[in-house]
């Protein structure tokens, strides 16, 4: 008997992007006529970064193909030669597994050698979180080139929906689901206090922060000036104060940045670093500390919907979309330490996020199973917005 149900493959390259993508990828594996299919690039295939392809299969998750892409040199030569690389990778993957259409999200640049291979191969591409702006970094321009090489997207809010017709995009083609970030925090359990601090490796204490800090790509060398006057504003807490990091993306100065954080780590009592603590740890720990600190987009995307609050620190989310939990500050000591103090006594309170309901997995699923053809996705024109700025 021939198999005709349709191959959906997605691409994750991070601990970030694959805990968004685990929501819909469930809902696709459930859904009728649809067969998932599974690339693991970048950070996934390091050691250093944690090797955290292991997360994926722990998750229940079988890797169809595995594409190397990191080199060991994070400057920008080295993040260009990374993309090349992929790219070569994803065409001779694409190759193999004969997808009818691919999944993407976000903005990194795995991400965008992906793209260009689907493109090149003339394979219809969802993307989904384009739209959204990130002024910070140079994941921005990333995003939305990503963007214009996809055929079907799927939005985290209705501004982001907006910017994808400026871009061109046709509405029809563009869907607003929220995020999936939020799907996995409605749909797990956290671990208690006790389980949480024993699988981190320190004990939760009387006060806590969740700390993650990525280098700002756009301007080289701001990344460990920030990083320092992010210790300084640290080193002003209680020792008691337990401080939580989690270790920075495969980026440009990314390496430098993890240096940094393991020494600090080393010369402070109640801190510890991690390189990657997987999605329900990650929400676990998330859901037990007073504060979320540093730059992480999950301190804008997935924090407020446990009413934690959040100090965001430079530009690197600037565009996004806040809640009131969140609190914006310059990469500046004593305007860390005042954000810090003003998240405090915020505190944990009912917060409405301004990313969706925790429905957003099974949206996107119901829209790929219902489409007839995904080879008709690949004639694209420019949608423009009528005269006067009106848009459906």
């Amino acid at each position: 008997m021939t198999d005709t149900s349709r191959k959906i493959c997605f691409v994750t390259g991070s601990r970030a992007d694959f805990g968004l993508l685990v929501w819909p990828m469930r809902a696709i594996r459930q859904a009728p006529g649809l067969t998932l299919q599974l690339i693991a690039t970048g950070m996934h295939l390091s050691p250093e970064f944690g090797y955290t392809v292991t997360n994926v299969r722990d998750e229940g998750f079988d890797v169809d193909e595995s594409v190397e892409t990191l080199l060991s040199s994070d400057s920008g030569v080295g993040v260009a030669k990374s993309v090349g690389l992929g790219v070569i990778g994803f065409a001779d993957a694409f190759a193999r597994l004969k997808p009818d259409l691919v999944v993407v999200l976000g903005d990194r640049y795995e991400t965008l050698a992906a793209a260009q291979a689907a493109m090149f191969m003339r394979l219809p591409m969802a993307h989904l979180f384009g739209g959204d702006v990130t002024e910070g970094v140079v994941d921005e321009s990333t995003r939305h080139a990503i963007s214009k090489m996809s055929h079907l997207h799927f939005t985290s809010n209705k501004d982001s929906t907006r910017r994808l017709m400026q871009l061109g995009e046709h509405p029809s083609r563009i869907h607003t689901i929220g995020s999936p970030g939020i799907d996995a925090i409605k749909r797990l359990k956290p671990m208690d206090r006790e389980t949480i601090g024993r699988e981190v490796g320190m004990a939760i204490g009387p006060r806590n922060a969740l700390v993650t800090f990525h280098p700002l790509t756009i301007e080289a060398g701001r990344s460990v000036n920030a990083l320092d006057e992010l210790f300084a504003a640290l080193s002003t807490l209680d020792p008691e104060f337990r401080l939580f990091f989690t270790l920075s993306n495969a980026d440009a100065e990314g390496r430098a940045l993890n240096g940094r954080i393991e020494a600090f780590v080393a010369s402070r009592p109640n801190t510890i670093a991690v390189a990657s603590l997987g999605q329900l740890r990650y929400i676990s720990l998330m859901n037990q500390v007073d504060v979320v600190i540093g730059n992480s987009s999950s301190g804008v995307l997935e924090a407020p919907s446990l009413n934690v609050p959040t100090v965001d620190i430079g530009d690197r989310q600037k565009g996004r979309e806040h809640a009131s939990s969140v609190f914006n500050t310059t990469p500046e000591r004593n305007a860390i330490v005042a954000a810090i103090s003003k998240a405090l006594i915020h505190g944990r309170q009912p917060t409405v996020s301004p990313y969706g309901d925790g429905e957003s997995s099974q949206r996107f699923a119901d829209v790929i199973a219902a489409l007839p053809d995904f080879r008709a996705l690949l004639k694209k024109g420019f949608y423009d917005i009528p005269p006067g700025g009106a848009a459906p």
